[in-house]
């Protein structure tokens, strides 16, 4: 016969608040279900999307119509081209406060479209450069002969080439450069110089519509063309003790001019008839490029 003790029930007795294992009568991990609801916290509920929701496109990147299309920006540059006859126009794009009437109404018949969007412009235009709220889709100039540029009897005929300058900012200013000081032209290698660009043609603040370009294979053949033609070849160098004021070949010349950096090449400064420099006064090692040409323009175009 079992004893029991006197007082204690012989059901096991769990810790207040703790309910035992409904089968084994351990206890429970956790305590007792008091009746109340309790739920883990949880995220802040996401709002609610219609069906039909679907995130805002980006803006779609404008792009060239045409397949050698590219883009002008700046107002100079825009303006020009539109003014350019020679200039095949695609389309004029542009922010509604950009786009005046006197700007739109040039080019009679031209594609005008017109955005909202200022960061649609940005998007197409090179990090560093300012649009003015305007891009004209263009197609490249027709190429120039070079046989176009026989002197011209009664005035002066004086052509700038560039060998091997590289920089789209350079040849720009270049271009610029020389339409401001009446050169019949600018010749550069179709080969290791930039071709038409927005950049290119912003640099040149117009002049790239107004001055002939002629880009030639071979230099070196060009500047034998030339002589046939009557002109004298003038190469410009610091390495010289000539200085540019005291040429005097006549009226008709091609200032040859080298990158900053290597100067002519050997073939091509062989082809000139004489090599000189710009006077300095020794606080700079040189000057860029388009400033050396503007300085040897002024000086040779008023010999």
């Amino acid at each position: 016969m079992k004893k029991t003790h006197k007082g204690r029930s012989s059901k096991a007795t769990s810790p207040r608040g703790v309910a035992p294992h409904p089968k084994s009568g351990k206890k429970a991990s956790g305590p007792a279900n008091t009746g109340a609801s309790r739920r883990a916290p949880s995220a802040t509920p996401a709002p609610h999307k219609p069906s039909h929701f679907r995130p805002a496109a980006p803006h779609k990147p404008i792009a060239p119509l045409k397949k050698d299309g590219f883009f002008l920006f700046g107002r100079h540059a825009v303006e020009a081209a539109l003014k350019n006859p020679a200039r095949e126009c695609v389309r004029l794009i542009g922010l509604e406060k950009a786009l005046s009437s006197d700007l739109t109404s040039i080019r009679a018949g031209l594609r005008v479209d017109r955005i909202e969007d200022e960061t649609v412009l940005r998007a197409a235009v090179p990090g560093d450069s300012p649009h003015q709220g305007i891009l004209l889709e263009v197609r490249p100039l027709p190429g120039v002969d070079l046989a176009t540029l026989e002197p011209i009897e009664g005035q002066k005929n004086i052509i700038l080439m560039l060998d091997q300058v590289t920089d789209p900012h350079n040849v720009g200013a270049c271009i610029r450069t020389a339409a401001a000081f009446g050169a019949r032209a600018l010749i550069t290698q179709d080969r290791n110089s930039p071709s038409e660009s927005g950049t290119l043609a912003r640099a040149s603040s117009g002049g790239l519509e107004i001055l002939p370009w002629v880009q030639v294979t071979n230099l070196n053949q060009a500047l034998g063309s030339l002589r046939e033609m009557g002109y004298w070849h003038i190469g410009l160098d610091g390495h010289t003790d000539n200085s540019v004021r005291g040429v005097t070949l006549g009226d008709n010349l091609v200032i040859v001019m080298g990158s900053e950096g290597k100067g002519l090449r050997p073939l091509v400064r062989s082809q000139c008839d004489a090599i000189v420099k710009i006077p300095m006064s020794g606080n700079v090692e040189s000057l860029n490029v388009s400033v050396a040409a503007a300085i040897a323009l002024y000086e040779l175009g008023s010999e």
